[in-house]
Protein backbone atom coordinates (compact mmCIF):
# COMPACT_ATOMS: atom_id res chain seq x y z
CA UNK A 1 0.00 0.00 0.00
CA UNK A 2 1.84 3.29 -0.96
CA UNK A 3 2.42 5.59 2.45
CA UNK A 4 0.84 8.72 0.54
CA UNK A 5 -2.86 9.15 0.97
CA UNK A 6 -4.96 8.95 -1.79
CA UNK A 7 -6.34 12.64 -2.68
CA UNK A 8 -10.45 13.24 -2.33
CA UNK A 9 -11.62 15.00 -4.69
CA UNK A 10 -14.38 17.95 -3.25
CA UNK A 11 -17.89 16.88 -4.46
CA UNK A 12 -20.89 19.07 -4.95
CA UNK A 13 -22.14 17.81 -1.47
CA UNK A 14 -19.29 18.92 0.06
CA UNK A 15 -19.24 22.87 -1.48
CA UNK A 16 -23.17 22.52 -0.17
CA UNK A 17 -22.12 21.66 3.09
CA UNK A 18 -19.70 24.99 3.38
CA UNK A 19 -22.39 27.62 3.62
CA UNK A 20 -21.46 29.88 6.56
CA UNK A 21 -17.90 28.27 7.07
CA UNK A 22 -15.00 29.08 5.65
CA UNK A 23 -15.08 31.09 2.33
CA UNK A 24 -14.57 28.99 -0.96
CA UNK A 25 -11.93 29.85 -3.19
CA UNK A 26 -12.38 29.15 -6.18
CA UNK A 27 -10.82 30.07 -9.88
CA UNK A 28 -11.47 29.54 -13.82
CA UNK A 29 -8.88 27.37 -15.31
CA UNK A 30 -9.08 26.26 -18.88
CA UNK A 31 -5.99 24.10 -19.93
CA UNK A 32 -3.91 21.62 -17.65
CA UNK A 33 -1.15 23.57 -16.33
CA UNK A 34 -3.39 26.13 -15.24
CA UNK A 35 -5.82 23.66 -13.79
CA UNK A 36 -2.74 21.85 -11.73
CA UNK A 37 -2.09 24.96 -10.08
CA UNK A 38 -5.29 26.15 -9.11
CA UNK A 39 -5.99 22.37 -7.84
CA UNK A 40 -3.24 23.53 -5.27
CA UNK A 41 -5.43 26.09 -3.68
CA UNK A 42 -8.92 25.82 -4.65
CA UNK A 43 -11.99 24.45 -3.87
CA UNK A 44 -13.44 24.75 -7.11
CA UNK A 45 -12.48 25.16 -10.86
CA UNK A 46 -14.73 26.17 -12.91
CA UNK A 47 -13.85 25.69 -17.20
CA UNK A 48 -15.75 29.00 -17.69
CA UNK A 49 -17.26 30.06 -20.55
CA UNK A 50 -14.83 33.56 -20.56
CA UNK A 51 -12.09 31.04 -22.43
CA UNK A 52 -13.56 32.70 -25.56
CA UNK A 53 -12.59 36.02 -24.72
CA UNK A 54 -9.33 35.30 -22.70
CA UNK A 55 -8.25 32.78 -24.85
CA UNK A 56 -10.09 32.84 -28.60
CA UNK A 57 -10.28 36.44 -28.44
CA UNK A 58 -13.80 36.72 -28.77
CA UNK A 59 -15.69 39.93 -28.32
CA UNK A 60 -18.34 37.87 -25.41
CA UNK A 61 -19.11 34.57 -24.69
CA UNK A 62 -21.91 34.12 -26.65
CA UNK A 63 -19.41 32.19 -29.49
CA UNK A 64 -18.87 29.83 -27.58
CA UNK A 65 -19.68 26.05 -28.19
CA UNK A 66 -20.70 22.96 -26.46
CA UNK A 67 -17.06 21.19 -28.06
CA UNK A 68 -14.80 24.11 -27.56
CA UNK A 69 -15.75 23.58 -23.30
CA UNK A 70 -15.31 19.94 -24.08
CA UNK A 71 -11.76 20.45 -25.58
CA UNK A 72 -11.15 22.59 -23.01
CA UNK A 73 -12.71 20.67 -19.78
CA UNK A 74 -10.88 17.88 -21.01
CA UNK A 75 -7.63 19.47 -20.50
CA UNK A 76 -8.69 20.66 -17.04
CA UNK A 77 -9.67 17.17 -15.89
CA UNK A 78 -5.76 15.93 -16.49
CA UNK A 79 -4.37 18.82 -14.35
CA UNK A 80 -6.59 18.14 -11.41
CA UNK A 81 -6.90 16.01 -8.67
CA UNK A 82 -8.65 17.86 -5.22
CA UNK A 83 -11.04 20.72 -6.99
CA UNK A 84 -14.70 20.47 -7.85
CA UNK A 85 -14.55 21.21 -11.51
CA UNK A 86 -17.21 22.43 -12.98
CA UNK A 87 -17.68 23.32 -16.48
CA UNK A 88 -20.50 26.11 -17.84
CA UNK A 89 -22.82 25.37 -20.36
CA UNK A 90 -22.41 27.89 -23.16
CA UNK A 91 -25.14 29.92 -25.02
CA UNK A 92 -27.60 27.84 -26.60
CA UNK A 93 -26.96 24.93 -25.13
CA UNK A 94 -29.49 24.89 -22.60
CA UNK A 95 -32.16 27.35 -22.94
CA UNK A 96 -34.38 25.92 -25.37
CA UNK A 97 -35.68 23.45 -22.52
CA UNK A 98 -34.72 21.10 -20.02
CA UNK A 99 -34.65 18.28 -22.36
CA UNK A 100 -31.91 20.29 -24.27
CA UNK A 101 -29.89 20.89 -21.24
CA UNK A 102 -30.07 16.94 -20.46
CA UNK A 103 -28.58 16.19 -23.46
CA UNK A 104 -25.76 19.15 -23.48
CA UNK A 105 -25.10 18.21 -20.08
CA UNK A 106 -25.24 15.05 -19.91
CA UNK A 107 -22.23 14.76 -22.81
CA UNK A 108 -20.53 17.79 -20.96
CA UNK A 109 -20.40 15.42 -18.39
CA UNK A 110 -19.51 12.27 -19.92
CA UNK A 111 -16.78 13.89 -22.38
CA UNK A 112 -14.65 15.58 -19.82
CA UNK A 113 -15.02 14.15 -16.16
CA UNK A 114 -16.61 16.91 -14.52
CA UNK A 115 -18.89 17.04 -11.69
CA UNK A 116 -20.91 19.33 -12.06
CA UNK A 117 -22.47 22.35 -14.81
CA UNK A 118 -23.08 25.76 -14.36
CA UNK A 119 -26.15 28.14 -16.51
CA UNK A 120 -26.61 31.56 -16.04
CA UNK A 121 -30.67 32.24 -15.03
CA UNK A 122 -32.72 32.42 -12.07
CA UNK A 123 -36.43 32.23 -12.16
CA UNK A 124 -36.48 31.52 -15.60
CA UNK A 125 -34.16 28.58 -15.68
CA UNK A 126 -35.62 27.05 -12.18
CA UNK A 127 -37.52 24.27 -14.16
CA UNK A 128 -34.59 23.29 -16.10
CA UNK A 129 -31.98 23.18 -12.49
CA UNK A 130 -34.76 21.32 -11.01
CA UNK A 131 -35.08 18.62 -14.16
CA UNK A 132 -31.14 18.18 -14.03
CA UNK A 133 -31.04 17.70 -10.44
CA UNK A 134 -33.88 15.26 -10.34
CA UNK A 135 -31.33 13.11 -12.94
CA UNK A 136 -28.34 13.23 -11.40
CA UNK A 137 -26.86 16.26 -12.81
CA UNK A 138 -25.19 18.80 -10.06
CA UNK A 139 -25.67 22.31 -11.02
CA UNK A 140 -24.11 25.12 -9.73
CA UNK A 141 -26.56 28.71 -10.74
CA UNK A 142 -25.32 32.26 -12.00
CA UNK A 143 -27.81 35.54 -11.45
CA UNK A 144 -27.02 38.92 -11.29
CA UNK A 145 -24.66 40.09 -14.41
CA UNK A 146 -25.16 36.96 -16.51
CA UNK A 147 -22.70 37.33 -19.67
CA UNK A 148 -24.86 35.52 -22.00
CA UNK A 149 -27.56 37.97 -21.60
CA UNK A 150 -25.35 41.42 -22.37
CA UNK A 151 -27.45 42.19 -25.36
CA UNK A 152 -30.36 42.09 -22.91
CA UNK A 153 -28.83 44.41 -20.33
CA UNK A 154 -27.34 46.68 -22.94
CA UNK A 155 -23.51 45.68 -21.75
CA UNK A 156 -21.95 44.45 -18.19
CA UNK A 157 -23.68 46.41 -16.02
CA UNK A 158 -24.23 46.66 -12.24
CA UNK A 159 -27.81 44.33 -12.04
CA UNK A 160 -30.31 44.99 -8.54
CA UNK A 161 -29.69 48.05 -8.02
CA UNK A 162 -32.82 50.18 -6.45
CA UNK A 163 -36.25 48.48 -7.12
CA UNK A 164 -34.16 45.60 -9.57
CA UNK A 165 -32.77 44.22 -6.61
CA UNK A 166 -36.17 41.98 -5.57
CA UNK A 167 -35.93 40.45 -9.50
CA UNK A 168 -32.21 39.46 -8.16
CA UNK A 169 -33.66 37.93 -4.96
CA UNK A 170 -36.00 36.27 -6.59
CA UNK A 171 -33.45 34.63 -8.87
CA UNK A 172 -31.67 32.90 -5.79
CA UNK A 173 -34.65 32.24 -3.99
CA UNK A 174 -36.10 30.14 -7.22
CA UNK A 175 -32.49 28.60 -7.70
CA UNK A 176 -31.95 27.34 -4.29
CA UNK A 177 -35.23 25.98 -4.22
CA UNK A 178 -34.70 24.50 -7.82
CA UNK A 179 -31.82 22.52 -6.44
CA UNK A 180 -28.74 24.26 -7.48
CA UNK A 181 -26.03 23.23 -4.87
CA UNK A 182 -24.64 26.76 -5.17
CA UNK A 183 -24.90 30.00 -6.92
CA UNK A 184 -22.63 32.85 -8.40
CA UNK A 185 -23.72 36.52 -7.28
CA UNK A 186 -22.13 38.48 -10.06
CA UNK A 187 -21.94 42.32 -10.22
CA UNK A 188 -24.76 43.29 -7.49
CA UNK A 189 -24.56 45.78 -5.31
CA UNK A 190 -22.85 45.07 -1.67
CA UNK A 191 -25.96 44.97 0.55
CA UNK A 192 -27.96 42.90 -1.60
CA UNK A 193 -24.84 40.50 -2.10
CA UNK A 194 -25.14 39.99 2.16
CA UNK A 195 -28.94 40.12 2.10
CA UNK A 196 -29.22 36.98 -0.34
CA UNK A 197 -26.48 35.09 1.30
CA UNK A 198 -28.53 35.58 4.55
CA UNK A 199 -31.43 34.44 2.91
CA UNK A 200 -31.16 31.65 1.15
CA UNK A 201 -29.56 28.13 2.37
CA UNK A 202 -26.76 27.24 -0.66
CA UNK A 203 -23.95 29.35 -0.27
CA UNK A 204 -22.73 32.28 -2.64
CA UNK A 205 -20.24 32.50 -4.72
CA UNK A 206 -19.19 36.37 -5.13
CA UNK A 207 -17.71 38.36 -8.21
CA UNK A 208 -17.88 42.03 -7.96
CA UNK A 209 -20.55 40.90 -4.58
CA UNK A 210 -19.59 41.20 -0.82
CA UNK A 211 -16.73 39.99 1.39
CA UNK A 212 -19.69 38.22 2.95
CA UNK A 213 -20.36 36.03 0.59
CA UNK A 214 -19.74 32.29 1.07
CA UNK A 215 -16.86 32.22 -1.50
CA UNK A 216 -15.27 34.11 -4.09
CA UNK A 217 -14.22 33.36 -8.38
CA UNK A 218 -12.71 35.53 -10.58
CA UNK A 219 -11.44 34.44 -14.17
CA UNK A 220 -8.02 33.23 -13.44
CA UNK A 221 -6.40 34.94 -16.51
CA UNK A 222 -7.51 38.47 -14.89
CA UNK A 223 -6.30 37.78 -11.48
CA UNK A 224 -2.44 37.23 -12.41
CA UNK A 225 -2.19 39.98 -15.00
CA UNK A 226 -2.45 38.09 -18.65
CA UNK A 227 -5.38 39.60 -19.96
CA UNK A 228 -5.30 42.60 -20.45
CA UNK A 229 -7.91 43.82 -22.89
CA UNK A 230 -9.82 45.29 -19.72
CA UNK A 231 -9.68 45.09 -16.64
CA UNK A 232 -13.30 44.91 -14.12
CA UNK A 233 -13.62 46.61 -11.61
CA UNK A 234 -14.04 43.86 -9.23
CA UNK A 235 -10.63 42.38 -10.22
CA UNK A 236 -7.79 42.47 -7.60
CA UNK A 237 -4.08 41.73 -9.71
CA UNK A 238 -2.28 39.98 -7.61
CA UNK A 239 0.75 39.71 -10.22
CA UNK A 240 1.50 41.33 -14.48
CA UNK A 241 2.48 38.31 -16.09
CA UNK A 242 1.35 39.72 -18.65
CA UNK A 243 4.22 42.71 -18.66
CA UNK A 244 6.65 39.89 -17.38
CA UNK A 245 5.41 37.58 -20.55
CA UNK A 246 6.06 40.71 -22.65
CA UNK A 247 9.23 41.96 -21.58
CA UNK A 248 10.35 38.12 -21.56
CA UNK A 249 9.29 38.37 -25.59
CA UNK A 250 11.04 41.46 -26.26
CA UNK A 251 14.28 40.38 -24.18
CA UNK A 252 14.11 37.12 -26.70
CA UNK A 253 13.73 39.21 -29.93
CA UNK A 254 16.26 41.55 -29.08
CA UNK A 255 18.87 38.22 -28.23
CA UNK A 256 17.95 36.39 -31.55
CA UNK A 257 18.32 39.78 -33.47
CA UNK A 258 21.81 40.38 -32.15
CA UNK A 259 23.14 36.62 -32.28
CA UNK A 260 23.33 36.36 -28.40
CA UNK A 261 21.00 33.51 -28.77
CA UNK A 262 21.17 30.73 -28.91
CA UNK A 263 24.48 30.57 -26.71
CA UNK A 264 27.30 27.69 -26.26
CA UNK A 265 25.38 26.36 -23.62
CA UNK A 266 22.19 25.82 -25.73
CA UNK A 267 24.09 24.36 -28.86
CA UNK A 268 25.40 20.91 -29.34
CA UNK A 269 28.84 19.74 -30.21
CA UNK A 270 30.14 17.05 -32.51
CA UNK A 271 30.13 13.80 -30.95
CA UNK A 272 33.92 13.05 -29.22
CA UNK A 273 36.24 10.44 -31.17
CA UNK A 274 34.86 7.29 -30.68
CA UNK A 275 31.01 8.00 -30.22
CA UNK A 276 28.75 7.93 -33.47
CA UNK A 277 25.69 8.98 -33.41
CA UNK A 278 25.75 9.97 -29.72
CA UNK A 279 26.42 5.96 -28.85
CA UNK A 280 29.71 4.38 -28.20
CA UNK A 281 30.50 2.68 -30.94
Amino acid sequence: MSATAETKALTPPDIASRKDKTPLVCLTAYTTPMARLVDAHCDIALVGDSVGMVLHGLPSTLGVTLDMMILHGRAVRRGLERALMVVDMPFGSYEESPEQAFRSAARVMTETGCAAVKLEGGESMAATIRFLAARGIPVMAHVGLTPQAVNTFGGYRVQGRGDDAERIRRDAAAVAEAGAFAVVLEKVPEGLAQRITAEIAIPTIGIGASATCDGQILVVDDMVGMFTSFRPKFVKRYAELGEQAEAAIAAYARDVRERRFPGAEHVFGDAPKGIKGGQAA
